[in-house]
């Protein structure tokens, strides 16, 4: 009886094991590592240095603020397209759906870093998109899209898509088709169909794809460095020049937990707005 008892904590060891090592350490460490001060020269001493937070928001709010701009355009951006994406293929799909999710997918067997500089030579002001409106006369000669916000937010979202679609879908696809067809033998039409029925159900993979897509958008420095400029600088490139570049790990490891708890802060009120309760009563009914 008593091992029967011990058999789930025994089951799960590994994985907290797992957090606890590549987590919650490195966590600790950079927490500590952020309330230091020195060089790396002379080195860093542990001095409970707080003003490195009022430091780092002071220097750099304007990147802060941005990268959660960015983030929150190009989850709209998820929403969206994903949505129609995820709907088409959970009740239109047929027996193609696994085909669907592959092409879907199937960017993802080339490097983020390609599929981010693609996009440079897809936006290019003479390439085969604005070039060829240019030479059509559609466009000024004058109008670009690369070094522009709109060009890292379009970036993020593509990059990030996937995060999106696949929630909704795997919550669409669960659907019992005969609500759907309840509501239209209760005379509702196909637009109130999709928001009294459809819609509800399908709160928790929205939940999920936001919670999966605007996290790593307002943390990426990848897509503002190739498609945005210097202009567009978000704080995930300034978290990456003050410790590959500049060597300041205090000030970088400070920026990464004021994101980290704005993001915190973001979610948390988001779930509240959403109401968590009522997705999982949606998602379990």
């Amino acid at each position: 009886m008593r091992n029967r008892k011990l058999t789930p904590y025994v089951l799960v060891l590994p994985a907290w094991t797992w957090l606890a090592l590549f987590f919650v350490v490195p966590i600790g460490g950079m927490l500590s590592l952020s309330l230091t001060t020195g060089n790396v020269i002379t080195g860093f001493q542990q001095t409970f240095a707080v003003g490195n937070y009022a430091d780092a928001v002071g220097t750099y709010w304007e990147q802060i603020l941005r990268s959660l701009l960015y983030g929150g355009c190009a989850t709209l951006v998820c929403i969206a397209v994903g949505y129609p994406v995820a709907y088409w293929i959970a009740f239109r799909g047929g027996a193609y759906k696994s085909t669907y999710l592959l092409l879907l997918l199937l960017p993802f067997f080339v490097s983020f870093v390609l599929r981010t500089i693609s996009w440079r030579f897809f936006l290019s002001d003479n390439g085969v998109v604005l070039g060829t409106f240019k030479d059509l006369g559609l466009l000024p000669d004058g109008f670009a899209v690369l070094n522009t916000a709109p060009a890292v937010v379009l970036g993020l979202a593509y990059n990030f898509l996937p995060f999106m679609v696949l929630p909704i879908y795997a919550v669409l696809e669960r659907m019992d088709p005969h609500l759907v067809e309840a509501s239209h033998d209760l005379y509702a039409n196909r637009v109130r169909a999709f928001v009294h029925v459809v819609l509800p159900v399908s709160l928790p993979g929205v939940f999920a794809g936001v919670l999966m897509t605007f996290i790593p958008t307002s943390a990426d420095y990848v897509n503002a460095s190739v498609l945005g400029g210097t202009h567009n600088t978000m704080i995930g490139n300034v978290i990456q020049t003050q410790y590959l570049v500049n060597n300041n790990y205090p000030i970088a490891a400070s920026i990464t937990f004021v994101l980290m708890g704005l993001l915190l802060v973001g979610i948390f009120s988001y779930a509240r707005a959403l109401g968590t309760e009522r997705v999982m009563e949606v998602h379990t009914s």
